[in-house]
């Protein structure tokens, strides 16, 4: 018996079946099997012709969904059932992802849930909403009164995987065409319920104009669902609670989108207004200000104070639209008068702009060149550019400049040198005589650049005529190995030249000494002869937020008390939003995201797990155990972008689930000689420039223009020494 039947149901609606099934040959599935329920010969014939060995189950053109997942279903022999709607997808990956998850899940469980993308017809992998959600729930089962905003998941049949025989034993309520119903429903009658917290499915959303207008009976049955499915909550305070809030949001949403003539628009209205009424839980408040004067007038049925109401509201936001943009313009008009004359003065060859991670602060290879640049020129000033609330962070003595002050337009017009790892804004103008250095940060796994456009997931909300631009007044860019030259020219296209010195950050591996690991391992609470485990996931575009791939209280309990686990979430998602703001502190587990630098984490390290992150590149210098955890890397690879497979160009053991990387963690394997040979080939590719001499072989180039060959050379990897080994600095 298969583990998971994939059904594949409905017709081959604008030829997205063909690419769906065509996905599905090129990863073959794992302990699964594939049933396309095909409604009409088209939908036949595509699944003949694309998937030989699947079974396909013939169905007359006009069948509907409910009948198709139905049909499907019955021959199904799997223990779970995934139905995939025929227009929908599956990232590379995902029904092997599902398998997995489904397979170590307890028999008390009837529902997993998945996150997924959305797709429209200009848009590709845009991330859901439903990411965090599925986050805060964690991997471990519970009872949907436990986790009552499970509810407000977007209602899609495809992110829920359901036990077979609880299909079986609720097939007669969920076989409806109102897939939302069926959706919610299937949360509603389940005991247990889990959750992944991967990217596993893709709901197509079809262009409006190409589909039937909606009829009135359709509308009104919006609100018709949500009445059937209170009654489900009868005695379950939280979810009726949280199904009532979904209910109103939904039918206010839907009201405000318009659409619909205005007998019926009145008619959804009053229908609206009385089951809001009804289905009002006791104790129920409503929510402070606008929502709430809104929810008040739906509950007052008062359709035509609601009208003047929406009237009123985008008057309102209009004027302010309008008052907002007067005032951008009226300063950027100042901004620009005094950028401009500040432009007539003559450059400053003494001054010099730097600015990291978009002007966070002294950070990065930046950082480690204006140490450099103090030390060989110090007739050079440097300003870093800082946004306000990060000015208090920074070292004692730091000249800086906040965006958008009157300085920060005097500084970067005047300066002779300016210094980022990513790009200043795009009103900066290139001076002649200015030299531009772009020292970027990180070697590149993912694709980067103009290479993104491919993938709109990367690519979303990036204007790459501008990027272009930006990359024009570039005069150096800085390259770690020959790797990373070459992907620069390629995703980077313009006239500059590349340093090929190394990542100036990337110097203390090889200069640190055994007092400063002591002396980080110390500030940390790492006492000697403990292991230090750095976690360092990184950012998924296809994502709203960061999604913990790992149980971490778990995975620390089984590497037991002799070892400690660091974890750094990405920058991107800092502040109270991150998943390890409640991250408990013990001597197993330390939270250590706000860290900085996090190259001194690395010293203090004695292996680095991580997935994606450029990270493993900079640890790499160390030589020191690295263990890569992908699990979902068909997934990232399709929806970025990469420029290597990282599984067959791995810098150590790869795990793809967490009990497989306990696994390596608990054994010899993360630093048995397999993994020191496989580094060693990683080392020798990425880590090529890298020698402890990158900052002065740039500050020589760039700030004291010294020529190329009468700068230090780069070592052998042969003759470097890196710094030493925690348990060697310990000892």
């Amino acid at each position: 018996m298969p583990e998971l039947s994939v059904i594949v149901h409905g017709p081959n609606v604008q030829d997205h079946l063909t690419e769906l099934l065509g996905s599905l040959a090129a990863h073959p599935l794992p302990d699964a099997e594939l049933i396309v329920a095909a409604v009409g010969d088209w939908a036949r014939e595509t699944a003949e012709r694309h998937a030989p060995d699947v079974r396909v189950v013939p169905l007359p053109e006009g069948t509907g969904d409910a009948a198709a997942r139905a049909a499907g279903a019955a021959r199904a022999s799997g223990r779970w059932l995934h139905f995939v709607h025929a227009k929908d997808g599956l990232p590379a990956g995902a029904p092997r992802t599902v398998a997995e998850r489904v397979a170590e899940l307890p028999a008390e469980v009837d529902v997993l849930l998945l996150d997924h993308v959305r797709s429209t017809w200009h848009t590709s992998g845009m991330p859901s909403r439903d990411g965090s959600l599925l986050a805060r729930a964690g991997r471990a089962d519970v009872a949907l009164d436990d986790c009552a905003p499970l509810l407000r998941l977007t209602p899609l049949l495809g992110t829920r995987v359901l036990r077979a025989d609880f299909w079986r034993a609720h097939e007669q309520r969920l076989t409806t065409d109102d897939e939302p119903y069926a959706a919610l429903a299937a949360l509603l009658l389940a005991d247990r319920v889990a959750c992944l917290p991967h990217v596993a499915y893709e709901d197509r959303r079809l262009r409006p104009a190409s589909l039937p207008p909606a009829t009135p009976d359709q509308r009104y049955g919006l609100v018709e669902r949500y009445e059937s499915l209170l009654d489900l909550t009868r005695e379950r305070r939280a979810a009726h609670a949280v199904l009532y809030d979904v209910m109103v949001r939904d039918c206010l949403r839907t009201f405000a989108r318009g659409g619909m003539p205005e007998d019926v628009a009145r008619e959804f209205f009053r229908r609206a207004s009385l089951a809001t009424l009804r289905r009002r839980p006791e104790g129920y408040r409503r929510p402070a200000g606008l929502e709430g004067v809104r929810r008040s007038l739906l509950e007052e049925g008062a359709y035509g104070r609601y009208r003047a109401f929406q009237a009123v509201n985008r008057t309102r936001r209009t004027a302010k639209s309008a008052v907002r943009a007067r005032k951008r313009q009226a300063g950027a008009r100042l901004r620009d008068h005094q950028y401009r004359r500040a432009l007539g003065r003559p450059v400053d060859p003494h001054l010099a702009v730097f600015a990291a991670y978009w002007n966070r602060g002294v950070a990065c290879n930046p950082a480690a060149i204006a140490a450099k640049l103090a030390e060989l020129a110090p007739q050079i000033h440097p300003v870093w550019v800082v946004t306000d609330e990060n000015a208090a962070l920074l070292p004692p003595g730091t000249d800086h400049v906040v965006p958008g002050s009157r300085r920060y337009w005097e500084v970067l017009a005047t300066a002779k040198y300016l210094v980022n790892n990513v790009n200043f804004p795009n009103a900066v103008v290139k001076r002649p005589d200015a030299i531009h250095l772009q020292t970027h940060h990180g070697t590149p796994l993912k694709r980067m650049g103009i290479d993104q456009m491919a993938y709109p997931a990367a690519a979303q909300g990036l204007d790459f005529q501008a990027l272009l631009e930006r990359i024009d007044k570039w005069d150096y860019s800085v390259s770690a190995n020959s790797h990373t030259t070459r992907m620069w020219e390629r995703a980077y296209p313009s006239h500059y030249v590349s340093l090929d010195h190394g990542y100036p950050r990337n110097d203390i591996y090889y200069t640190a000494g055994a007092e400063d690991i002591r002396r980080v391992r110390d500030r940390l609470g790492i006492a000697p002869g403990r292991r230090a485990v750095l976690y360092a996931p990184t950012h998924r575009d296809y994502e709203a937020g960061w999604t913990p791939r790992l149980d971490l209280a778990a995975l620390a309990d089984r590497l037991g008390d002799d070892t400690v686990l660091l974890v750094r979430g990405h920058y991107f998602y800092g502040g109270a939003a991150s998943p390890l703001t409640n991250l408990r502190r013990t001597g197993r587990l330390i939270d250590v995201s706000a860290y900085d630098p996090v190259e001194e984490l690395c010293l203090a390290a004695d292996a680095l797990v991580t997935d994606y992150s450029s990270i493993m590149f900079d640890y790499a210098n160390l030589d020191r155990p690295i263990v890569i955890h992908a699990d979902d890397w068909e997934t990232y690879r399709t929806t970025r972008g990469v420029y290597f497979d990282l599984m067959a160009e791995s810098p150590g053991p790869v795990a793809r689930t967490q009990e497989e990387l306990t696994e390596i963690l608990t054994t010899e394997a993360w630093r048995d000689e397999g993994a020191a040979k496989t580094r060693a080939v990683f080392r020798r590719r990425f880590c090529e420039f890298d020698d402890g001499r990158a900052a002065e072989r740039v500050v020589r180039r760039v700030f004291l223009g010294q020529d190329e060959r009468s700068l230090p050379p780069v070592l052998p990897i042969e003759e470097r020494t890196p710094a030493p080994t925690p348990q060697e600095a310990t000892a």
